[in-house]
């Protein structure tokens, strides 16, 4: 039989309240058998009488979780100017109090023995009970230590084992001046020793101004296992005590609650506003949150607005740093009422997007959004400090002119009017629109005015389009046709006639198998 034994020891400036705990222990006994019977009503009863809160225990709400793990409990206990008793059950609807006399005496203090389940040996391991005091006791006020086993290696001498050496063997010149360097060995040496285990302390009812930032950095590394310093802290208070209440449904509805929650979020902003007064931190942060910011401004209508001031993107203008709405505001150009923005898979694929080239004529600046949850966002935030956030791929997208850029984009119309007949010739209603400025654009346009029958000005329009569409995402109908006019305009660069046959293969030339072959059994030789 297996068990796991703790000891509760009172500190001698409580002699009165302890005694009174092993009266209540005497007094409980008839209600630690009630399976069947909640104490949580009694609990509430009595704490509305003004019952010890810390007494929670006396009521048999928790006891019973022993036997989760226990087929059998035993519990002794002993005041200085009291009896040993001992409790024993193995939750079978009956238990023993007796007087101890012969089992180990406490001389003060409470021991409880758990003898274990056969399938629960797993909490007789240091590291399993470890992880139990650290999730459910870390920053209780009492100490708790496990007492653990330490194994250590100790260096002895070897002193017998030259003695014999030096009887055995024979013939043998010593060097009487040269000293004899002393031997020794490792051996392992298991002792047991209390460690505490609880060592972190609960600095949450501390005043900030109290904490050092070894403190906060000892504590969360405590709480979560990294390795790493924090990034940030803030220590606030936003409630007193909570009122007791064992239904989750009626704690859940609580006022007090709610105001947490909302102060919560509250500090949490603050916070974030804090660590991006660094850039180098708020990188970091960033890079780990973003996503969550993001997601914030899609489900969060009250603090939306101040969420968006913390995101943070790439722009035409912004190099490889991130900008703010707020920093791309104050770029804005005189007379730009809007915030243009495109989106896409990544960075690159943006950057070079067509759909870019009008405002960056203008000189607007446009904000790259290249995450899922971009779109997202955007659609619940709508518009910044006044300014409408606008999509670059919006159809129809329309952007204030001046009477000389009217003027000469009347000019440019008439100057592109013989291409757009022979794009419209090839394409149809495909292509609504054309950019005067791309030089290819221009240098079709000479061609088709030269001569509007031209067929390699169809054929360049036609494998313009087709790689428009690829680039800006979109899959071709045919393929084949595709890959057949890029070969066309291949000879055409290198001014070969698609009207010559290709030459037959000659036959005198050596298969490249051959070759292969021939040159693998030189290199063998």
């Amino acid at each position: 039989m297996k068990y796991v034994m703790g000891h509760l020891w009172p500190g001698r400036s409580e002699p009165k309240s302890y005694f009174s705990l092993v009266q209540q222990f005497l007094d409980a006994v008839p209600r630690i058998n009630a399976m069947k019977r909640s104490g949580t009503k009694e609990f509430m009863e009595a704490l509305t009488a003004g019952a010890d809160v810390s007494m929670i225990g006396q009521f048999g709400v928790g006891f019973y979780s022993a036997y989760l793990v226990a087929e059998r409990v035993v519990v002794t206990t002993k005041h200085n100017d009291d009896e040993q008793y001992m409790w024993e059950s193995q939750a079978g609807g009956s238990f023993t109090v007796t007087r101890d006399t012969s089992g180990e005496q406490l001389g003060r203090g409470t021991k409880m023995v758990l003898y274990l389940k056969d399938d629960q040996m797993e909490y007789l391991e240091e590291h399993r009970i470890k992880d139990l005091v650290k999730k459910h006791s870390e920053f209780i006020s009492y100490p708790i230590s496990l007492w653990a086993e330490k194994t250590t290696e100790k260096e002895i001498s070897d002193d017998e084992d030259e003695e014999e050496k030096k009887d055995t063997e024979e013939g043998k010149v010593e060097d009487v001046d040269e000293e004899k360097e002393e031997k020794k060995k490792k051996i392992k040496e298991v002792s047991h020793e209390w460690n505490l285990v609880n060592k972190q302390k609960p600095i949450w009812k501390r005043k900030p101004e109290e904490i050092n930032k070894e403190e906060y950095a000892a504590f969360y590394k405590s709480l979560t296992n990294d390795w790493e310093e924090h990034l940030a802290v803030k220590h606030f208070s936003v409630e007193e005590d909570l009122p007791l209440n064992i239904s989750r449904e009626t704690l859940q509805q609580n006022k007090i609650l709610k105001v947490i929650r909302k102060n919560l979020v509250k500090k949490c902003i603050e916070l974030f506003f804090e660590i991006a007064e660094n850039k180098e931190d708020y990188n970091k942060f960033y890079e780990a949150f973003s996503k969550n910011l993001k997601l914030g401004i899609h489900e969060d209508s009250q603090n939306r607005t101040k969420i968006a001031e913390l995101l943070r993107y790439h722009s035409t203008k912004s190099g490889d740093e991130l900008t703010s709405l707020k920093d791309y505001v104050t770029r804005m150009k005189e007379g730009q009422n809007e915030i243009y923005y495109i989106t896409g898979e990544s960075k690159k694929a943006v950057e070079n997007s067509p759909f870019l080239e009008k405002l960056k004529k203008k000189g607007y600046e446009v904000i790259y959004m290249v995450d899922a949850i971009d779109e997202y966002a955007i659609g619940q935030l709508k518009e910044f400090e006044g300014k409408k956030l606008v999509s670059a791929t919006k159809e129809g997208l329309k952007l204030d002119e001046s009477e000389d850029e009217k003027k000469k984009q009347e000019e440019l119309k008439e100057k592109f009017e013989g291409l757009c007949n022979v794009i419209k010739e090839v394409l149809g209603d495909k292509v609504e629109k054309i950019n005067p400025e791309n030089t290819i654009m221009d240098e079709l346009r000479k061609r088709a005015d030269a001569d509007k029958n031209d067929k390699s000005v169809k054929d360049l329009v036609m494998l313009l389009f087709e790689t428009s569409l690829l680039t800006s995402g979109f899959s071709l109908e045919d393929p084949n046709t595709f890959g057949t006019r890029i070969y066309r305009m291949l000879k055409l660069g290198l001014s070969i006639d698609e009207d010559d046959e290709a030459p037959e293969n000659d036959t005198d030339m050596p298969p490249l198998e051959d070759d292969a072959g021939e040159s693998k059994m030189e290199e063998v030789d």
